[in-house]
């Protein structure tokens, strides 16, 4: 084998049409993810998108948007419980699971303001 993976670039994750402005508010504000720019060849097409930690996440815009309920990126997160506790205060409803407690694995699960499921976790054994 010639190549080899690297990692993972960004995460494409859709909104419906005129969601920007909703989705600033909630990767940015509420997530505290950073807004950086689309290159502007593909401003055209709507969606923002953000840098979580060396990652990107693209917000997407689709005209039949169905949210992703299932499918999901996890975020990996130093201090979890300083995260949720910031996202209950706000109100975000959080869904706890902890079938992965016993590998040392934290974690909670939210959706965005589309319904695209979104996973939070911190391992301890890393």
């Amino acid at each position: 084998m010639t190549y080899h993976y690297v990692g993972i670039d960004h995460v494409q994750l859709a909104g419906p049409p005129g969601c920007e402005a909703e989705a600033r508010h909630f990767y940015s504000e509420v997530l505290g993810f950073t807004e950086i720019p689309k290159p502007e060849v593909l401003q055209k097409r709507g969606g923002v998108w953000f840098l979580c930690g060396s990652h990107e996440v693209h917000i997407g815009v689709q005209a039949d948007f169905s949210p992703a309920t299932k499918a999901h990126p996890a975020f990996n997160v130093k201090q979890i419980e300083s995260l949720r506790s910031t996202l209950v205060d706000q109100g975000i409803p959080i869904i706890a699971d902890d079938a992965r407690q016993e590998e040392g694995v934290v974690r909670f699960y939210l959706h965005d303001p589309f319904g695209n499921r979104l996973e939070f976790m911190e391992r301890s054994n890393l």
